[in-house]
Order: structure tokens, then sequence, then C-alpha cells
């Protein structure tokens, strides 16, 4: 029986994920909006609601890849909110995948690959909160420091 891993491992593998994964997304972004998709025929964007991938290319970069910036940046500050940020950003990739698939009609393996790196983003996500135990322990977080105003209410 494996034991499981530690929730430092855990932690720091998120946030290897979420930093590949935000440099992945701005690099496609700029290939979209400077290059035009880079090669990609502009045939695959008919139907769609875009006439060039510059939109698509700023939704990337901004939305996709920001939100994994952001999870990296969170996790790296130990901030409570990251495995929140990490959940957005997972499901924000698969959500990506999707429609992506339905808007391009064409398959590449890259898109099985993010969809599965977005699935081991989520996966990581429910192991640090307890709810897919197997991997590691439940990650325990800091308590969150109480403000003045805090204070005053709960003497109230």
């Amino acid at each position: 029986m494996l034991l499981p891993l530690s929730n430092r491992t855990v932690v720091g593998a998120l946030t290897v994920l979420a930093v590949f994964q935000a440099l992945s997304a701005f690099y496609g972004a700029f290939l979209a909006v400077a290059r035009d998709g880079a090669g990609v025929s502009l045939e695959n964007l008919e139907g769609s609601p875009f006439t060039t991938y510059l939109v698509p290319g700023l939704i990337l970069g901004g939305v996709v890849g920001g939100t994994q910036l952001a999870t990296a940046v969170a996790l790296l500050a130990k901030r409570r909110m990251a495995l929140l940020l990490a959940a957005v950003a997972g499901f924000g990739m698969l959500i990506w995948i999707f429609v992506e698939l339905v808007i391009i009609r064409q398959y590449s393996w890259l898109q099985s690959a993010y969809f599965a790196l977005g699935v081991l983003e989520l996966s990581f996500v429910l192991a640090l909160l307890g709810i897919a135990p197997t991997l590691c322990q439940p990650l325990q977080w800091p308590e969150v420091k109480r403000s003045r105003a805090t204070d005053l209410l709960d003497e109230g």
C-alpha cells in the first residue's frame, strides 16, 4: 500500500502545474493575437461569433492564463483562497477546451493533454480539501488573523 504524499508535495505539484498552464496560456494568447492564430486557418472560426483569433486569444491569456497565474501566486503566498482559485482555474481550463472543440470543430492531441491537466489540477484540489484523501492528508491552513472590527462584533 502506498503512503499518501505530503501536502507540501501536492501543493508544490499544483503550483508547478498552475505556472506551466499560465505560461502555456500566455504563449497561446500571444500566438493568437500577434500571429492571428499562428497558422490555424480562419476557416475554423466560420459559424462562430469570431472573425479573427484576437478575442479568443485575449480570453485565453486573460481568463485562462490569468486564473492560473493567480492560483500560482496564491499558493506561493499560502493564501486561504488558493484552493478556490485552483478550482476556478481547473474548471476554466476544462471549459476552455470544451468551447474550443465546439467552435473550431477540429481535434488535436493538445486538447486532450490540457483537458487532462485541468482534471489533474482539480484532483489535487479535491485531495487537499480532504474530499479525495487517498492522495494526501487534507491541507490545514493557518488560522485567519482576526481584525479589531471582528473582535468588536463578537463582543456585542
